[in-house]
């Protein structure tokens, strides 16, 4: 058996409130499935199981508030016997008044003790649906098991949604319409300021940061960006950060002593390169998710993963998942921003790459003076698990991989 606890969304997060349950005791659950809505400082994120077994009690009620680390659920795994099946088993004439999963019947003949049947468990009948589906099946009013499910494995994808609400699906039962209710609640901007205000103050008092900056030649990129996209539909075309994304991870590959953790003392290599990109919210705030295994996406698959992560984030359905594991940030400040950013490390990562607004500049090229389309990198890294010597590596890597978009 183990305990489903309160997972930490971030350094600067010490507890959550549980919003919303969404299983029950009995409910069969598989890594990924989302159990509860969990809400802090940053707002609601639906909160993963990451074990394959049944729910067998709830810890904590909906309305608590309770710190990292505590306890939620309990969960029986695979292989596991109950309480009530050893019971059963040892001591048949005893009747268990509680048992962790439901009660298993035991038949019973004159002298012998039968195996008991396996526990008639349903899945949980809530139904597939990505979280921005399930979110705009909220605020239309529309039941999910409604729309025919067009993703994978049959979950039903906003397209669906949309397409069920332009057919004129009736709305929910005013008591079916109330459990999305809890995840559209909004957060406090002050207060999440002072909460980044605090991690980021602890990382500057804690890690001793070097700071190194790189321009790089945007020209190529760019170039071949808009000969991509001029074969393409709009809803197909990429954005530039997917170039800076994927040439960043790529480089990442080749200095992992960047992509990682500082804990206990000690650096701990990632497994993956799980990139946190810096997203502004409406209203104030920034939230930094992780976008999985970037070096494996294409560039359209990045392209189309990041279009979902910012949109989420941006409307509350970023998961647990998403805030816990990314392995470096990447914060851009886009067209509009500034010339260059320099970063804070969020702990316990170990650098931040920044890059700032794409300007058109005089640059030598095969010695000639000519205008070229510059942007400025700077990387912000942890001198306890790095070097300058590591850190201008990686900055001459991600310039080396955007100058080959093609490849990328």
């Amino acid at each position: 058996m183990s305990d489903f606890v309160m997972p930490s969304l971030g350094a600067d997060m010490e507890s959550g409130k549980l919003v919303q349950w969404l299983v029950k005791p009995g409910s069969v659950v598989k890594k990924g499935d989302v159990a509860a809505v969990v809400e802090t400082h940053k707002g609601a994120f639906e909160i993963e199981i990451f074990e394959e077994g049944v729910i067998s009690e709830l810890c904590a009620k909906e309305g608590d508030e309770l710190p990292v680390g505590a306890p939620l659920a309990r969960l029986v795994r695979p292989g596991e016997e109950s309480a009530a099946s050893k019971a059963s088993t040892i001591a048949p004439e005893v009747i268990p008044v509680s048992a962790p999963i439901p009660a298993v019947e035991v038949e019973r003949t004159e002298g012998t003790v039968a195996a008991p049947s396996p526990p008639l468990i349903q899945p949980s009948s809530r139904p597939k649906a990505s979280p921005a589906a399930r979110r705009r099946a909220g605020e239309l009013g529309i039941d999910l098991n409604t729309p025919k499910g067009t993703g994978l494995d049959g979950s039903v994808t906003l397209a669906d949604v949309e397409l069920a609400a332009a057919k004129g699906v009736p709305p929910k039962t005013p008591s079916s319409a109330a459990a999305p209710a809890a995840r559209r609640r909004g957060f406090d901007p002050d207060e999440m300021r002072l909460a980044i205000a605090a991690a980021m103050s602890r990382s500057k008092r804690e890690i001793p940061h070097y700071y190194l900056t790189s321009t790089m030649d945007m020209t190529r990129p760019l170039a071949w960006l808009e000969s991509f996209n001029r074969q393409r539909k709009p809803e197909e075309r990429l954005l530039p950060a997917v170039l800076l994304l994927k040439a960043t991870a790529l480089a990442l590959r080749e200095y992992p002593q960047l992509n990682g953790f500082w804990e206990d003392g000690s650096f701990r290599r990632a497994d993956g390169v799980h990139i946190g990109w810096a997203i502004s919210l409406r209203g104030g705030g920034l939230l930094a998710p992780a976008i999985h295994d970037v070096d494996n996406h294409s560039l359209p698959s990045l392209m189309g993963a990041l279009r979902d992560l910012v949109g989420r984030a941006r409307s509350g359905g970023i998961r647990g998942s998403e805030m816990m594991d990314p392995t470096f940030t990447v914060t851009s400040v886009g067209d509009r921003g500034a010339e260059s950013v320099l970063g804070v490390i969020y702990p316990p990562q170990v650098a931040i790459l920044g890059f700032g607004r794409v300007i058109e500049r005089p640059w030598v090229v095969d010695g000639q003076v000519t205008a070229r389309s510059l942007v400025t990198a700077s990387l912000a890294a942890d001198h306890r698990a790095s070097d300058g010597h590591v850190g201008g590596l990686f900055l001459a890597a991600v310039d080396r991989f955007l100058q080959e978009p093609e490849a990328l």
